[in-house]
Protein backbone atom coordinates (compact mmCIF):
# COMPACT_ATOMS: atom_id res chain seq x y z
CA UNK A 1 0.00 0.00 0.00
CA UNK A 2 1.32 3.28 -0.62
CA UNK A 3 2.12 5.79 1.93
CA UNK A 4 -0.15 8.92 2.12
CA UNK A 5 2.71 11.37 1.61
CA UNK A 6 3.06 9.68 -1.73
CA UNK A 7 -0.69 10.18 -2.06
CA UNK A 8 -0.94 13.15 -1.53
CA UNK A 9 2.35 14.39 -3.75
CA UNK A 10 0.63 15.19 -6.98
CA UNK A 11 2.52 16.12 -10.19
CA UNK A 12 1.90 19.43 -11.72
CA UNK A 13 1.29 18.80 -15.30
CA UNK A 14 -0.16 22.20 -16.20
CA UNK A 15 -1.27 25.29 -14.72
CA UNK A 16 -4.02 24.24 -12.64
CA UNK A 17 -3.80 20.68 -13.58
CA UNK A 18 -2.22 17.73 -11.71
CA UNK A 19 -2.03 13.83 -11.45
CA UNK A 20 -2.37 11.83 -8.65
CA UNK A 21 -0.87 8.29 -8.72
CA UNK A 22 -3.03 5.10 -8.67
CA UNK A 23 -2.61 2.80 -5.46
CA UNK A 24 -2.94 -0.29 -4.56
CA UNK A 25 -6.36 -1.78 -2.81
CA UNK A 26 -8.38 -3.90 -2.05
CA UNK A 27 -11.39 -2.18 -2.74
CA UNK A 28 -13.10 -2.75 -6.24
CA UNK A 29 -12.94 1.05 -6.96
CA UNK A 30 -11.10 3.70 -5.83
CA UNK A 31 -11.06 5.21 -1.99
CA UNK A 32 -13.36 8.07 -1.50
CA UNK A 33 -10.87 9.62 0.70
CA UNK A 34 -8.29 9.54 -1.96
CA UNK A 35 -10.00 11.48 -4.38
CA UNK A 36 -11.05 13.57 -1.90
CA UNK A 37 -7.43 13.92 -0.74
CA UNK A 38 -6.20 14.38 -3.54
CA UNK A 39 -8.05 16.96 -4.56
CA UNK A 40 -8.08 18.84 -2.21
CA UNK A 41 -4.32 19.20 -2.45
CA UNK A 42 -4.72 20.22 -5.97
CA UNK A 43 -6.72 23.14 -4.74
CA UNK A 44 -4.62 24.39 -1.82
CA UNK A 45 -1.63 24.54 -4.41
CA UNK A 46 -4.00 27.19 -6.19
CA UNK A 47 -3.99 29.34 -3.13
CA UNK A 48 -1.74 32.02 -1.48
CA UNK A 49 0.14 30.22 1.88
CA UNK A 50 -2.52 33.10 4.06
CA UNK A 51 -5.73 31.63 3.34
CA UNK A 52 -6.54 27.93 5.17
CA UNK A 53 -8.98 25.48 4.05
CA UNK A 54 -12.28 25.66 6.30
CA UNK A 55 -14.29 23.98 4.17
CA UNK A 56 -14.72 21.10 1.25
CA UNK A 57 -18.38 20.18 -0.48
CA UNK A 58 -17.86 16.78 -2.59
CA UNK A 59 -19.96 14.80 -4.78
CA UNK A 60 -18.64 11.28 -6.37
CA UNK A 61 -19.95 10.93 -9.62
CA UNK A 62 -18.67 7.52 -11.04
CA UNK A 63 -16.33 5.26 -9.38
CA UNK A 64 -12.91 5.53 -9.96
CA UNK A 65 -10.47 3.00 -11.50
CA UNK A 66 -8.11 2.29 -8.65
CA UNK A 67 -6.06 1.03 -11.50
CA UNK A 68 -5.56 4.53 -13.14
CA UNK A 69 -3.81 7.54 -12.65
CA UNK A 70 -6.51 10.68 -11.76
CA UNK A 71 -6.29 14.01 -13.07
CA UNK A 72 -7.55 16.96 -11.17
CA UNK A 73 -8.70 20.02 -12.89
CA UNK A 74 -8.50 23.48 -10.65
CA UNK A 75 -11.02 26.43 -11.53
CA UNK A 76 -10.06 29.72 -9.61
CA UNK A 77 -13.86 30.95 -9.01
CA UNK A 78 -12.86 33.61 -6.79
CA UNK A 79 -9.85 35.16 -4.90
CA UNK A 80 -11.04 38.16 -2.11
CA UNK A 81 -9.98 39.67 0.73
CA UNK A 82 -11.00 37.29 3.08
CA UNK A 83 -12.21 34.02 1.60
CA UNK A 84 -11.24 32.14 -1.57
CA UNK A 85 -13.10 29.68 -3.63
CA UNK A 86 -11.96 26.46 -5.64
CA UNK A 87 -13.92 24.11 -7.42
CA UNK A 88 -11.75 20.75 -8.51
CA UNK A 89 -12.89 18.07 -11.16
CA UNK A 90 -11.36 14.67 -10.64
CA UNK A 91 -11.06 13.31 -14.25
CA UNK A 92 -10.29 9.33 -15.25
CA UNK A 93 -10.33 8.45 -18.85
CA UNK A 94 -11.86 11.97 -20.20
CA UNK A 95 -14.79 11.56 -17.59
CA UNK A 96 -15.35 12.95 -14.50
CA UNK A 97 -15.84 10.92 -11.21
CA UNK A 98 -15.54 13.47 -8.72
CA UNK A 99 -16.29 17.37 -8.53
CA UNK A 100 -15.62 19.27 -5.08
CA UNK A 101 -15.93 23.10 -4.46
CA UNK A 102 -13.36 23.95 -1.14
CA UNK A 103 -13.03 27.39 0.61
CA UNK A 104 -10.31 29.00 2.32
CA UNK A 105 -10.28 31.70 4.58
CA UNK A 106 -8.14 34.42 6.04
CA UNK A 107 -6.98 33.94 9.58
CA UNK A 108 -10.55 36.23 11.83
CA UNK A 109 -11.09 36.62 15.26
CA UNK A 110 -15.06 35.75 16.85
CA UNK A 111 -17.00 33.89 19.16
CA UNK A 112 -15.85 30.35 20.41
CA UNK A 113 -17.49 27.61 21.37
CA UNK A 114 -17.61 23.64 20.93
CA UNK A 115 -19.77 20.75 21.94
CA UNK A 116 -18.11 19.16 24.57
CA UNK A 117 -16.25 15.13 23.70
CA UNK A 118 -18.02 12.39 24.52
CA UNK A 119 -17.52 9.98 27.83
CA UNK A 120 -15.17 7.49 25.61
CA UNK A 121 -12.15 5.06 26.97
CA UNK A 122 -8.58 6.32 25.97
CA UNK A 123 -7.47 4.09 22.71
CA UNK A 124 -4.68 2.88 24.84
CA UNK A 125 -7.96 1.45 27.22
CA UNK A 126 -9.18 -0.36 24.33
CA UNK A 127 -8.15 -3.70 22.48
CA UNK A 128 -5.36 -4.15 20.09
CA UNK A 129 -7.35 -4.46 16.75
CA UNK A 130 -4.66 -7.36 15.88
CA UNK A 131 -6.54 -9.19 19.14
CA UNK A 132 -10.27 -8.61 17.84
CA UNK A 133 -12.42 -10.85 16.09
CA UNK A 134 -14.00 -8.91 14.43
CA UNK A 135 -14.64 -8.67 10.09
CA UNK A 136 -14.60 -4.75 9.68
CA UNK A 137 -11.57 -4.09 11.95
CA UNK A 138 -9.58 -7.08 10.37
CA UNK A 139 -10.51 -5.49 6.84
CA UNK A 140 -9.76 -1.85 7.74
CA UNK A 141 -6.33 -3.54 9.16
CA UNK A 142 -5.53 -5.10 5.98
CA UNK A 143 -6.49 -2.10 3.35
CA UNK A 144 -5.45 0.77 5.93
CA UNK A 145 -1.99 -0.48 6.88
CA UNK A 146 -0.54 2.32 7.39
CA UNK A 147 -2.96 3.90 9.89
CA UNK A 148 -4.41 2.68 13.13
CA UNK A 149 -7.81 2.18 14.75
CA UNK A 150 -9.22 1.44 17.98
CA UNK A 151 -13.02 0.93 18.09
CA UNK A 152 -14.81 1.90 21.06
CA UNK A 153 -17.27 -1.50 22.24
CA UNK A 154 -21.36 -0.60 22.04
CA UNK A 155 -20.68 -1.08 25.76
CA UNK A 156 -18.49 1.85 26.61
CA UNK A 157 -20.00 4.28 24.24
CA UNK A 158 -22.01 7.46 25.66
CA UNK A 159 -25.24 6.49 23.44
CA UNK A 160 -28.58 8.31 23.22
CA UNK A 161 -32.06 6.81 22.55
CA UNK A 162 -32.77 9.47 20.34
CA UNK A 163 -29.54 8.35 17.90
CA UNK A 164 -30.92 6.02 15.54
CA UNK A 165 -26.86 4.86 15.13
CA UNK A 166 -23.76 5.57 16.67
CA UNK A 167 -20.31 4.02 16.51
CA UNK A 168 -16.78 5.68 18.05
CA UNK A 169 -13.82 4.97 16.51
CA UNK A 170 -9.91 6.19 17.42
CA UNK A 171 -7.56 6.91 14.33
CA UNK A 172 -3.87 7.67 13.79
CA UNK A 173 -1.26 7.36 11.27
CA UNK A 174 1.38 4.50 12.69
CA UNK A 175 4.10 6.95 11.39
CA UNK A 176 5.19 10.32 12.21
CA UNK A 177 3.49 12.79 9.34
CA UNK A 178 5.48 16.13 7.63
CA UNK A 179 4.97 18.86 10.50
CA UNK A 180 3.17 21.27 7.70
CA UNK A 181 -0.19 22.02 9.11
CA UNK A 182 -1.77 22.19 5.90
CA UNK A 183 -0.58 18.71 5.16
CA UNK A 184 -2.45 17.10 7.85
CA UNK A 185 -5.45 18.92 6.93
CA UNK A 186 -5.36 16.84 3.72
CA UNK A 187 -4.58 13.69 5.04
CA UNK A 188 -8.10 14.06 7.30
CA UNK A 189 -9.76 14.63 4.19
CA UNK A 190 -8.02 11.32 3.33
CA UNK A 191 -9.09 9.51 6.86
CA UNK A 192 -12.56 10.99 6.86
CA UNK A 193 -14.53 8.64 4.63
CA UNK A 194 -12.62 6.21 6.51
CA UNK A 195 -15.27 3.73 8.14
CA UNK A 196 -18.00 6.34 8.75
CA UNK A 197 -20.70 4.94 6.26
CA UNK A 198 -20.20 2.07 8.17
CA UNK A 199 -21.96 3.80 11.12
CA UNK A 200 -25.42 3.04 9.46
CA UNK A 201 -24.82 -0.71 9.68
CA UNK A 202 -24.89 -1.10 13.01
CA UNK A 203 -28.08 -1.72 13.85
CA UNK A 204 -28.51 -3.61 10.54
CA UNK A 205 -25.80 -6.33 11.33
CA UNK A 206 -27.14 -8.72 9.06
CA UNK A 207 -28.10 -7.35 6.06
CA UNK A 208 -25.98 -7.62 3.05
CA UNK A 209 -25.90 -3.96 1.57
CA UNK A 210 -23.70 -2.16 -1.73
CA UNK A 211 -21.99 0.80 0.03
CA UNK A 212 -20.53 3.58 -1.36
CA UNK A 213 -19.82 7.33 -1.28
CA UNK A 214 -22.40 9.59 -2.88
CA UNK A 215 -21.23 13.22 -1.24
CA UNK A 216 -19.35 13.85 1.56
CA UNK A 217 -19.06 17.40 3.37
CA UNK A 218 -16.37 18.73 5.54
CA UNK A 219 -15.57 21.46 7.76
CA UNK A 220 -11.99 22.37 10.17
CA UNK A 221 -11.94 24.15 13.07
CA UNK A 222 -9.07 24.09 14.69
CA UNK A 223 -5.47 23.18 14.49
CA UNK A 224 -4.68 19.29 15.06
CA UNK A 225 -2.33 16.44 14.01
CA UNK A 226 -3.38 12.95 12.09
CA UNK A 227 -0.47 11.05 13.79
CA UNK A 228 -1.95 11.57 17.07
CA UNK A 229 -5.12 9.69 17.99
CA UNK A 230 -8.38 11.26 17.22
CA UNK A 231 -11.84 9.99 18.11
CA UNK A 232 -14.23 9.68 15.05
CA UNK A 233 -18.21 9.76 16.69
CA UNK A 234 -20.04 9.18 14.12
CA UNK A 235 -23.68 9.16 14.04
CA UNK A 236 -26.34 7.30 11.31
CA UNK A 237 -29.52 9.74 12.19
CA UNK A 238 -31.77 8.27 8.80
CA UNK A 239 -31.34 5.60 6.30
CA UNK A 240 -33.86 4.56 3.59
CA UNK A 241 -34.34 4.22 -0.21
CA UNK A 242 -30.73 2.32 -0.69
CA UNK A 243 -28.92 5.52 1.08
CA UNK A 244 -28.20 6.44 4.23
CA UNK A 245 -27.12 10.08 5.86
CA UNK A 246 -24.43 9.92 8.10
CA UNK A 247 -22.37 12.44 10.11
CA UNK A 248 -19.05 12.51 12.24
CA UNK A 249 -17.80 15.13 14.48
CA UNK A 250 -13.63 14.70 14.73
CA UNK A 251 -11.89 15.37 18.29
CA UNK A 252 -8.47 15.55 19.09
CA UNK A 253 -6.99 13.55 22.81
CA UNK A 254 -7.64 16.49 24.45
CA UNK A 255 -11.43 16.84 23.23
CA UNK A 256 -10.94 20.10 20.86
CA UNK A 257 -13.18 19.38 18.02
CA UNK A 258 -11.32 19.57 15.64
CA UNK A 259 -13.78 19.25 12.18
CA UNK A 260 -16.70 18.00 11.54
CA UNK A 261 -18.45 15.35 8.51
CA UNK A 262 -21.42 15.05 6.59
CA UNK A 263 -21.60 12.23 4.15
CA UNK A 264 -24.56 10.45 2.19
CA UNK A 265 -24.14 7.33 1.09
CA UNK A 266 -25.19 4.10 -0.91
CA UNK A 267 -26.84 1.37 1.74
CA UNK A 268 -28.84 -0.72 -0.98
CA UNK A 269 -30.00 -4.21 -0.55
CA UNK A 270 -27.47 -6.21 -2.83
CA UNK A 271 -28.87 -6.80 -5.89
CA UNK A 272 -29.18 -10.77 -7.26
CA UNK A 273 -27.62 -10.44 -10.69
Amino acid sequence: MAKIEEILALEQIENDIFRGIATETLLPRTFGGQVAGQALVSAVRTVDPGFGVHSLHGYFLRPGNPTMQIVYLVDRIRDGRSFCTRRVTAVQDGKAIFTMSASFHGEDRGIEHQDTMPRVPMPEDLPDPDLVDDQTVRWARIEWAEWEFRFVPPEQMDTSRRWAAQQQVWFRSREALPDDPVFHVCTLAYMSDMTLLGSASVGHPDEKTQGASLDHAMWFMRPFRADDWLLYDQTSPSAGFGRALTQGRIFDRNGNMVAAVVQEGLTRYLRDW
